[in-house]
């Protein structure tokens, strides 16, 4: 018998081997990289060089008031936008799942929030919201209802926020709950019917049940982007009104880039991660739970 190669015996591991390799340059290195740099105190200002100091840069970052407002913030925003993205997801959802005239119209409306870039929707949002000559205001006045001052008031500049990604990334549960409904079986929906069940009630004992593993899935999609959102508040607000609207990915970014304080930015990265990976996990167990 003619033995085979070792190429031919590893062929399941050579073959994905490049892909890993590629996948640990440009993911894991960079986060460990970021967990070292977090034990460090590494200052491009300070012109001393880059030493170890355990965890004093956790200690000093993580009692800042400023870091746990921020960390405040980053939740408080999550968990509005995405619950309601969710909620309307679902609603236009299962509206769009059924016939009506000009349904190819609606779908094709509803993917171009998606399609635009978050940059160039802050910046339009901020002309939307400008207190003197923004629409949002004039529809306001035209109403005869009180004008607010959106992202130049720090009381309202989180909730002008989240507005904006509510309009942006609604469409994605839309589209992914969409896909959940056409693979749904009609015997259960079928069967509901012939004992009697009205609507509502299949919606919420039949569709609802069999659609929460893939709603869960478009949520811990949407969890993991909107815990990171940098792009639109930068657009929008830069974290201003004062540090109304700071996030930790935008702390992390200007401890980075315009204090240059670099160990005390990994550390703020570092526990993005952890709060990312975390909600995640959390999400993916309960939609396990959810298929038993």
């Amino acid at each position: 018998m003619v033995q085979s190669s070792f190429t031919e015996r590893n062929l399941r591991i050579l073959f994905p081997l490049p892909a890993i390799l590629f996948v640990a340059m440009l993911m894991v290195f960079p986060v460990l990289y970021t967990l070292f740099l977090s034990f460090t105190n590494w200052n491009l200002t300070s012109g001393s060089p880059l030493s170890f100091v355990g965890l004093n840069s956790y200690t000093r970052v993580l009692t800042e008031p400023r870091f746990l407002h921020a960390l405040t913030r980053t939740f408080l925003f999550t968990i509005f936008a995405v619950a309601i993205e969710s909620v309307l997801g679902v609603a236009i959802a299962i509206i769009l799942n059924r016939a009506f005239v000009g349904k190819s119209l609606a779908k094709l409306l509803l993917l171009l929030p998606l399609v635009a870039t978050p940059v160039a929707v802050g910046i339009v949002f901020n002309l939307f919201f400008d207190p003197t000559t923004g629409l949002a205001n004039f529809i306001l006045k035209s109403l005869g209802l009180p004008q607010g001052l959106w992202v130049s008031s720090a009381a309202s500049v989180l909730p002008s926020l989240i507005i904006v990604d509510v309009w942006q990334w609604t469409p994605m549960i839309t589209l992914i709950v969409l896909a959940g409904l056409a693979g749904l079986s009609n015997e259960p929906v079928e069967a509901a019917h012939v004992d009697g069940a009205s609507e509502w009630q299949i919606l919420r004992y039949v569709t609802i049940p069999m659609l929460m593993p893939v709603i869960l899935t478009a949520m811990i999609l949407r969890l993991i982007d909107a815990l990171k959102t940098f792009d639109i508040i930068f657009a929008m607000t830069g974290g201003g009104p004062g540090y109304a609207s700071e996030t930790l990915n935008i702390m992390g970014y200007k401890y980075s880039f315009e204090y240059f304080r670099m160990g005390q930015s990994s550390v703020i990265l570092v526990v993005l991660f952890i709060v990312v990976f975390g909600c995640s996990l959390g999400i993916m167990k309960l939609r396990s739970s959810s298929e038993i």
